[in-house]
Protein backbone atom coordinates (compact mmCIF):
# COMPACT_ATOMS: atom_id res chain seq x y z
CA UNK A 1 0.00 0.00 0.00
CA UNK A 2 1.36 3.40 -0.98
CA UNK A 3 2.11 5.58 2.02
CA UNK A 4 4.21 8.71 2.60
CA UNK A 5 5.69 8.74 6.11
CA UNK A 6 8.25 11.51 5.57
CA UNK A 7 6.76 13.91 8.12
CA UNK A 8 6.46 11.16 10.72
CA UNK A 9 10.11 10.22 10.15
CA UNK A 10 11.20 13.84 10.59
CA UNK A 11 9.38 14.03 13.90
CA UNK A 12 10.78 10.71 15.14
CA UNK A 13 14.31 11.79 14.26
CA UNK A 14 13.93 15.16 16.00
CA UNK A 15 12.68 13.39 19.13
CA UNK A 16 15.63 11.01 18.97
CA UNK A 17 17.97 14.01 18.83
CA UNK A 18 16.26 15.66 21.78
CA UNK A 19 16.52 12.47 23.83
CA UNK A 20 20.02 11.51 22.57
CA UNK A 21 18.69 8.10 21.54
CA UNK A 22 20.21 6.58 18.38
CA UNK A 23 18.10 4.94 15.68
CA UNK A 24 18.61 1.77 13.66
CA UNK A 25 17.02 2.13 10.22
CA UNK A 26 15.13 -1.00 9.16
CA UNK A 27 13.18 -1.52 5.94
CA UNK A 28 12.47 -5.08 4.82
CA UNK A 29 14.99 -6.41 7.40
CA UNK A 30 16.49 -8.74 4.79
CA UNK A 31 20.06 -7.45 5.28
CA UNK A 32 20.20 -7.09 9.07
CA UNK A 33 23.13 -9.55 9.12
CA UNK A 34 25.28 -7.16 7.06
CA UNK A 35 27.51 -4.78 8.98
CA UNK A 36 28.57 -4.36 12.58
CA UNK A 37 26.06 -4.75 15.44
CA UNK A 38 24.09 -1.62 16.26
CA UNK A 39 22.35 -1.01 19.58
CA UNK A 40 19.56 1.50 18.93
CA UNK A 41 15.81 1.98 18.71
CA UNK A 42 14.33 0.77 15.41
CA UNK A 43 13.13 3.30 12.85
CA UNK A 44 10.89 1.18 10.62
CA UNK A 45 10.67 2.33 6.98
CA UNK A 46 9.07 -0.72 5.37
CA UNK A 47 5.63 0.91 5.10
CA UNK A 48 7.01 4.02 3.36
CA UNK A 49 6.10 2.63 -0.06
CA UNK A 50 5.06 3.63 -3.54
CA UNK A 51 6.37 4.16 -7.06
CA UNK A 52 6.10 7.93 -7.43
CA UNK A 53 6.80 8.09 -11.16
CA UNK A 54 8.00 5.85 -13.94
CA UNK A 55 8.89 7.05 -17.42
CA UNK A 56 9.81 4.04 -19.58
CA UNK A 57 10.79 6.26 -22.52
CA UNK A 58 13.17 8.22 -20.24
CA UNK A 59 14.49 5.08 -18.49
CA UNK A 60 13.86 6.64 -15.08
CA UNK A 61 11.95 5.36 -12.05
CA UNK A 62 11.31 7.30 -8.82
CA UNK A 63 10.14 5.37 -5.75
CA UNK A 64 9.96 5.61 -1.98
CA UNK A 65 12.67 3.76 -0.09
CA UNK A 66 10.35 1.15 1.45
CA UNK A 67 9.06 -0.03 -1.92
CA UNK A 68 9.78 -3.71 -2.40
CA UNK A 69 12.23 -4.65 -5.13
CA UNK A 70 9.80 -7.33 -6.29
CA UNK A 71 7.07 -4.72 -6.89
CA UNK A 72 9.46 -2.44 -8.78
CA UNK A 73 10.78 -5.25 -10.96
CA UNK A 74 7.27 -6.45 -11.72
CA UNK A 75 6.37 -3.02 -13.10
CA UNK A 76 9.64 -2.75 -15.01
CA UNK A 77 9.13 -6.20 -16.51
CA UNK A 78 5.85 -5.08 -18.07
CA UNK A 79 7.90 -2.63 -20.14
CA UNK A 80 10.76 -5.11 -20.78
CA UNK A 81 13.06 -3.06 -18.55
CA UNK A 82 15.19 -3.89 -15.51
CA UNK A 83 17.37 -2.73 -12.63
CA UNK A 84 20.60 -3.45 -14.45
CA UNK A 85 22.78 -3.72 -11.33
CA UNK A 86 20.70 -6.74 -10.25
CA UNK A 87 20.21 -5.93 -6.55
CA UNK A 88 20.03 -9.02 -4.31
CA UNK A 89 16.69 -10.21 -2.96
CA UNK A 90 17.71 -11.86 0.29
CA UNK A 91 14.00 -12.39 0.92
CA UNK A 92 10.66 -11.22 -0.50
CA UNK A 93 10.70 -8.06 1.65
CA UNK A 94 13.92 -6.61 0.21
CA UNK A 95 13.45 -2.91 -0.52
CA UNK A 96 14.88 -0.32 -2.88
CA UNK A 97 16.15 1.70 0.08
CA UNK A 98 18.01 -1.30 1.46
CA UNK A 99 19.53 -2.01 -1.95
CA UNK A 100 20.90 1.53 -2.18
CA UNK A 101 21.93 1.82 1.48
CA UNK A 102 24.00 -1.37 1.26
CA UNK A 103 25.19 -0.70 -2.29
CA UNK A 104 25.14 -4.41 -3.10
CA UNK A 105 24.99 -5.44 -6.75
CA UNK A 106 24.45 -8.76 -8.50
CA UNK A 107 26.26 -10.72 -11.23
CA UNK A 108 25.72 -8.09 -13.94
CA UNK A 109 27.65 -5.44 -12.00
CA UNK A 110 31.05 -5.55 -13.85
CA UNK A 111 29.33 -5.46 -17.23
CA UNK A 112 26.54 -2.92 -16.61
CA UNK A 113 27.63 -0.93 -13.55
CA UNK A 114 27.15 -0.80 -9.79
CA UNK A 115 24.14 0.35 -7.79
CA UNK A 116 25.86 3.72 -7.31
CA UNK A 117 26.18 4.18 -11.08
CA UNK A 118 22.39 4.13 -11.50
CA UNK A 119 21.43 6.55 -8.70
CA UNK A 120 20.23 9.83 -10.19
CA UNK A 121 18.98 11.50 -7.03
CA UNK A 122 17.81 10.87 -3.49
CA UNK A 123 15.59 12.40 -0.89
CA UNK A 124 16.98 12.07 2.63
CA UNK A 125 16.31 13.21 6.17
CA UNK A 126 19.47 14.34 7.92
CA UNK A 127 20.41 13.97 11.57
CA UNK A 128 18.53 17.17 12.47
CA UNK A 129 15.22 15.87 11.14
CA UNK A 130 15.41 18.04 8.00
CA UNK A 131 14.13 16.67 4.68
CA UNK A 132 16.64 17.36 1.88
CA UNK A 133 16.97 16.46 -1.80
CA UNK A 134 20.08 15.81 -3.84
CA UNK A 135 20.43 15.17 -7.55
CA UNK A 136 17.64 14.90 -10.07
CA UNK A 137 15.87 12.48 -12.36
CA UNK A 138 18.12 12.79 -15.42
CA UNK A 139 21.83 12.22 -15.76
CA UNK A 140 22.50 15.76 -16.98
CA UNK A 141 21.17 17.24 -13.73
CA UNK A 142 24.36 17.30 -11.67
CA UNK A 143 23.21 19.44 -8.74
CA UNK A 144 24.02 17.47 -5.60
CA UNK A 145 24.95 14.51 -7.75
CA UNK A 146 27.93 13.28 -5.76
CA UNK A 147 26.14 13.56 -2.42
CA UNK A 148 23.20 11.47 -3.62
CA UNK A 149 25.65 8.77 -4.60
CA UNK A 150 27.41 8.95 -1.24
CA UNK A 151 24.25 7.53 0.30
CA UNK A 152 24.86 4.35 -1.71
CA UNK A 153 26.75 1.89 0.46
CA UNK A 154 26.75 4.13 3.55
CA UNK A 155 24.52 1.65 5.44
CA UNK A 156 22.24 4.45 6.60
CA UNK A 157 24.98 6.13 8.63
CA UNK A 158 24.68 9.48 6.81
CA UNK A 159 20.91 9.86 6.81
CA UNK A 160 17.56 8.22 6.20
CA UNK A 161 16.88 7.71 2.49
CA UNK A 162 13.25 8.58 1.80
CA UNK A 163 13.11 8.16 -1.98
CA UNK A 164 15.35 7.37 -4.91
CA UNK A 165 15.40 8.33 -8.58
CA UNK A 166 17.11 5.57 -10.47
CA UNK A 167 18.10 4.84 -14.04
CA UNK A 168 16.73 1.62 -15.55
CA UNK A 169 17.72 -0.19 -18.74
CA UNK A 170 15.98 -2.29 -21.41
CA UNK A 171 16.08 -6.05 -20.95
CA UNK A 172 18.14 -7.98 -23.50
CA UNK A 173 16.28 -10.06 -26.07
CA UNK A 174 17.79 -13.31 -24.79
CA UNK A 175 20.09 -14.64 -22.05
CA UNK A 176 22.10 -17.80 -22.55
CA UNK A 177 24.45 -19.52 -20.11
CA UNK A 178 27.55 -21.47 -21.10
CA UNK A 179 29.25 -23.96 -18.78
CA UNK A 180 32.92 -24.93 -19.16
CA UNK A 181 35.18 -27.22 -17.13
CA UNK A 182 38.31 -25.44 -15.88
CA UNK A 183 40.40 -24.64 -12.82
CA UNK A 184 40.21 -21.33 -10.98
CA UNK A 185 43.44 -20.08 -12.54
CA UNK A 186 42.27 -21.12 -16.02
CA UNK A 187 38.97 -19.31 -15.45
CA UNK A 188 40.76 -16.09 -14.50
CA UNK A 189 43.02 -16.33 -17.56
CA UNK A 190 40.08 -16.90 -19.92
CA UNK A 191 38.01 -14.10 -18.42
CA UNK A 192 40.93 -11.67 -18.59
CA UNK A 193 41.22 -12.35 -22.32
CA UNK A 194 37.50 -12.35 -23.08
CA UNK A 195 36.76 -9.11 -21.24
CA UNK A 196 39.09 -7.34 -23.66
CA UNK A 197 36.87 -8.41 -26.57
CA UNK A 198 33.46 -7.01 -27.65
CA UNK A 199 31.51 -10.01 -26.33
CA UNK A 200 27.96 -9.72 -24.92
CA UNK A 201 29.00 -11.02 -21.50
CA UNK A 202 26.63 -10.09 -18.68
CA UNK A 203 27.81 -12.44 -15.90
CA UNK A 204 30.73 -14.76 -15.19
CA UNK A 205 31.04 -17.09 -12.20
CA UNK A 206 33.45 -19.90 -11.33
CA UNK A 207 32.55 -22.62 -8.83
CA UNK A 208 33.50 -26.25 -8.22
CA UNK A 209 35.75 -26.48 -11.32
CA UNK A 210 33.11 -25.01 -13.64
CA UNK A 211 33.05 -21.61 -15.31
CA UNK A 212 29.57 -20.21 -15.97
CA UNK A 213 29.17 -17.46 -18.57
CA UNK A 214 25.99 -15.53 -19.27
CA UNK A 215 25.57 -13.98 -22.71
CA UNK A 216 22.89 -11.30 -23.12
CA UNK A 217 21.71 -9.45 -26.20
CA UNK A 218 20.18 -10.31 -29.54
CA UNK A 219 19.80 -13.92 -30.63
CA UNK A 220 22.36 -13.45 -33.39
CA UNK A 221 24.97 -11.76 -31.17
CA UNK A 222 24.73 -14.33 -28.39
CA UNK A 223 24.93 -17.26 -30.81
CA UNK A 224 27.97 -15.75 -32.50
CA UNK A 225 29.64 -15.24 -29.11
CA UNK A 226 28.88 -18.83 -28.17
CA UNK A 227 30.90 -20.05 -31.15
CA UNK A 228 33.78 -17.72 -30.21
CA UNK A 229 33.88 -19.01 -26.64
CA UNK A 230 33.96 -22.70 -27.50
CA UNK A 231 31.61 -25.60 -27.97
CA UNK A 232 29.77 -25.24 -24.66
CA UNK A 233 26.05 -25.90 -24.72
CA UNK A 234 24.02 -22.70 -24.38
CA UNK A 235 21.09 -22.93 -21.98
CA UNK A 236 18.64 -20.55 -20.39
CA UNK A 237 19.42 -20.69 -16.66
CA UNK A 238 17.82 -17.69 -14.92
CA UNK A 239 17.42 -19.70 -11.71
CA UNK A 240 21.18 -20.25 -11.43
CA UNK A 241 22.02 -16.54 -11.67
CA UNK A 242 19.17 -15.62 -9.31
CA UNK A 243 20.56 -18.10 -6.77
CA UNK A 244 23.99 -16.45 -6.96
CA UNK A 245 22.47 -12.96 -6.74
CA UNK A 246 20.17 -13.78 -3.82
CA UNK A 247 22.56 -16.13 -1.96
CA UNK A 248 20.12 -19.02 -2.35
CA UNK A 249 22.70 -21.24 -4.05
CA UNK A 250 23.56 -24.16 -1.71
CA UNK A 251 27.22 -23.13 -1.65
CA UNK A 252 26.26 -19.72 -0.23
CA UNK A 253 23.97 -21.18 2.44
CA UNK A 254 26.60 -22.68 4.73
CA UNK A 255 26.69 -21.78 8.40
CA UNK A 256 30.32 -20.68 8.35
CA UNK A 257 32.13 -17.32 8.21
CA UNK A 258 31.74 -16.02 4.65
CA UNK A 259 34.23 -13.50 3.32
CA UNK A 260 33.74 -11.21 0.33
CA UNK A 261 37.01 -10.25 -1.34
CA UNK A 262 37.03 -7.41 -3.88
CA UNK A 263 40.16 -7.63 -6.02
CA UNK A 264 41.27 -6.75 -9.56
CA UNK A 265 39.61 -9.33 -11.83
CA UNK A 266 42.93 -10.45 -13.30
CA UNK A 267 44.50 -11.07 -9.87
CA UNK A 268 45.75 -14.68 -9.68
CA UNK A 269 44.15 -17.10 -7.21
CA UNK A 270 44.96 -16.31 -3.58
CA UNK A 271 46.28 -19.81 -3.08
CA UNK A 272 47.93 -18.92 0.24
CA UNK A 273 44.47 -18.59 1.81
CA UNK A 274 43.06 -21.95 2.85
CA UNK A 275 39.36 -22.34 2.18
CA UNK A 276 36.59 -22.90 -0.33
CA UNK A 277 36.10 -20.40 -3.17
CA UNK A 278 33.40 -19.09 -5.50
CA UNK A 279 34.27 -16.34 -7.99
CA UNK A 280 31.72 -13.84 -9.32
CA UNK A 281 31.92 -10.58 -11.28
CA UNK A 282 34.36 -12.12 -13.73
CA UNK A 283 36.86 -12.66 -10.91
CA UNK A 284 36.51 -9.25 -9.24
CA UNK A 285 34.33 -10.55 -6.38
CA UNK A 286 35.59 -13.67 -4.65
CA UNK A 287 33.62 -15.44 -1.95
CA UNK A 288 35.62 -17.43 0.58
CA UNK A 289 34.76 -19.79 3.42
CA UNK A 290 37.81 -19.87 5.63
CA UNK A 291 38.87 -20.24 9.24
CA UNK A 292 42.03 -18.22 8.62
CA UNK A 293 42.55 -15.23 10.95
CA UNK A 294 40.87 -12.04 9.76
CA UNK A 295 44.16 -10.14 9.80
CA UNK A 296 45.78 -12.66 7.46
CA UNK A 297 42.83 -12.63 5.04
CA UNK A 298 42.91 -8.84 4.92
CA UNK A 299 46.68 -8.66 4.55
CA UNK A 300 46.79 -11.06 1.59
CA UNK A 301 43.79 -9.37 -0.02
CA UNK A 302 45.49 -5.98 0.33
CA UNK A 303 48.65 -7.38 -1.25
CA UNK A 304 46.50 -8.48 -4.20
CA UNK A 305 45.23 -4.90 -4.56
CA UNK A 306 41.84 -5.38 -2.94
CA UNK A 307 39.89 -5.36 0.32
CA UNK A 308 38.03 -7.98 2.35
CA UNK A 309 34.63 -7.84 4.07
CA UNK A 310 33.33 -10.35 6.62
CA UNK A 311 29.98 -10.64 4.87
CA UNK A 312 28.21 -13.08 7.19
CA UNK A 313 28.66 -14.27 10.78
CA UNK A 314 30.18 -11.35 12.62
CA UNK A 315 32.71 -12.65 15.12
CA UNK A 316 33.79 -11.07 18.39
CA UNK A 317 36.88 -8.96 17.89
CA UNK A 318 36.61 -8.87 14.09
CA UNK A 319 35.55 -5.75 12.26
CA UNK A 320 33.28 -6.45 9.32
CA UNK A 321 34.78 -4.00 6.85
CA UNK A 322 38.35 -3.56 5.72
CA UNK A 323 40.16 -0.95 7.87
CA UNK A 324 40.30 2.49 6.26
CA UNK A 325 43.50 4.51 5.81
CA UNK A 326 43.69 7.39 8.30
CA UNK A 327 42.92 10.05 5.70
CA UNK A 328 39.87 8.25 4.34
CA UNK A 329 38.60 7.50 7.84
CA UNK A 330 38.87 11.20 8.69
CA UNK A 331 36.84 12.04 5.59
CA UNK A 332 34.12 9.57 6.62
CA UNK A 333 34.04 11.13 10.09
CA UNK A 334 33.69 14.65 8.66
CA UNK A 335 30.80 13.55 6.43
CA UNK A 336 29.12 11.89 9.40
CA UNK A 337 29.52 15.01 11.53
CA UNK A 338 28.11 17.23 8.77
CA UNK A 339 25.03 15.14 7.98
CA UNK A 340 24.40 13.48 11.35
CA UNK A 341 25.95 15.78 13.98
CA UNK A 342 24.26 14.00 16.91
CA UNK A 343 25.31 10.54 15.68
CA UNK A 344 21.70 9.34 15.61
CA UNK A 345 21.74 7.05 12.54
CA UNK A 346 23.04 3.48 12.74
CA UNK A 347 26.01 4.33 14.99
CA UNK A 348 28.95 1.99 14.48
CA UNK A 349 27.21 0.06 11.71
CA UNK A 350 30.13 0.50 9.31
CA UNK A 351 33.04 1.49 11.54
CA UNK A 352 33.45 2.39 15.19
CA UNK A 353 32.66 6.05 15.88
CA UNK A 354 30.85 6.53 12.54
Amino acid sequence: MEQDLTLAFCEQIRQACDNAKPLFIQGGNSKSFYGRPCQADILQTGKHQGILSYEPSELVLHARSGTRLADIEQQLDEQRQMLAFEPPHFDTNSTLGGAIATGLSGPRRPFAGSARDFVLGTGIINGKGEALRFGGQVMKNVAGYDLSRLMCGALGTLGLITDISIKVLPKPDVDYTLKQVCSQSEAIERLTQWQQKPLPLSAACWHDEYLYLRLSGSEAATRQAQHQLGDSIAEKQPAFWASIRDHQHPWLQRERPLWRLSVPPAAPPLAALQGDWLLDWGGAQRWLYSDEPAARIRQLTSEAGGHATLFRHYGDGDDVFHPLPAGLLALHQRLKAALDPHYIFNPGRQYKNI
